[in-house]
């Protein structure tokens, strides 16, 4: 199942495609013993393939889309779009959960935005720290994909906390990035959090601890993981998670005093 209902807002998980990755280079934290316990997230090399997943939120009067994906040339997220009966002037607003090429790439295509009608938006901390002359040096990306988005007029950014709709608003979730944002939907007294990059497996549930190697500040981030993914096992939230595999929907929870991930 890729989609849930949240009280009046419908949830649809869709992705660009996957990554090829060794675990132990990316979560420096673990080693191989501790990866026989997740085979399921394993190929026959010793590999991960975490997905390059996006949200779409359908309130009853927007379509937002959360993150764009990398856009590489085995992106499928226009595709999958259209799947879900969606074109691109059909998204009224894009979200971004912070500005690392896999959640931003598809904002531009062809020189113009992709989604043409729609308002950019991103965390104003992470712009901050992503226009600083000595990172914007070494990111091609932001200079492609976000900063033509400000020229343009098509780009609000967002404090730590912002009210998008009023059934979405801004979970600040900083360490990955220092303005990484994961978004919160509530409608009639329902719950559910898109995660961003606050975790990148499911094994992760479990080894809050593990950083990945792409952390801007790996202190603050795991601080952050291991407050969230608690709390939202504790209150049982849903959440989208765009990097876990397909469809990336489920809950944390409990299964013999271990914490997990599960899948809806």
């Amino acid at each position: 199942m890729n989609s849930v209902k949240i009280g009046d807002v419908e949830i649809i998980a869709v992705s660009d495609g996957y990554g090829d990755m060794d675990p132990l280079e990316i979560f420096v934290d673990s080693n191989s013993d501790d990866w026989t316990f997740y085979t399921e997230l394993i190929d026959g090399e010793g590999h991960i393939h975490p997905r390059f997943g996006t949200t779409i939120i359908r309130t009853p009067d927007k379509t937002v889309l959360v993150d764009t994906g990398l856009q590489g040339p085995e992106g499928t997220l226009i595709k999958e779009l259209e799947e879900c009966g969606i074109l691109p002037f059909q998204v009224d607003i894009v979200l971004m959960t912070h500005l690392h090429p896999d959640h931003v790439g598809w904002n531009i295509s062809q020189g113009k935005p992709t989604f043409d009608k729609a308002m950019y938006y991103a965390p104003k901390l992470d712009w901050d720290y992503w226009t600083k002359p000595e990172v914007l040096q070494n990111a091609d990306h932001v200079n492609d994909q976000v900063i033509p988005l400000m020229a343009d007029g098509r780009l609000q950014l967002m404090d730590k906390d912002f009210q998008v709709t009023p059934e979405i608003s801004t979970l600040y979730s900083p360490g990955h990035t220092p303005g990484h944002t994961s978004f919160l939907i509530k409608s009639n007294e329902e719950s559910l959090v898109v995660l961003g990059d606050v975790a990148h497996t499911p094994a992760q549930a479990h080894h809050t601890d593990w950083n990945p190697v792409f952390d801007v500040d790996g202190n603050l981030s795991r601080k952050t993981r291991n407050e969230l993914v608690t709390e939202f096992e504790e209150k049982g939230f849903l959440i989208s998670a765009g990097h876990f595999p397909y469809p990336g929907l489920g809950k944390f929870v409990r299964v013999n005093g271990r914490r997990t991930w599960t899948q809806v």
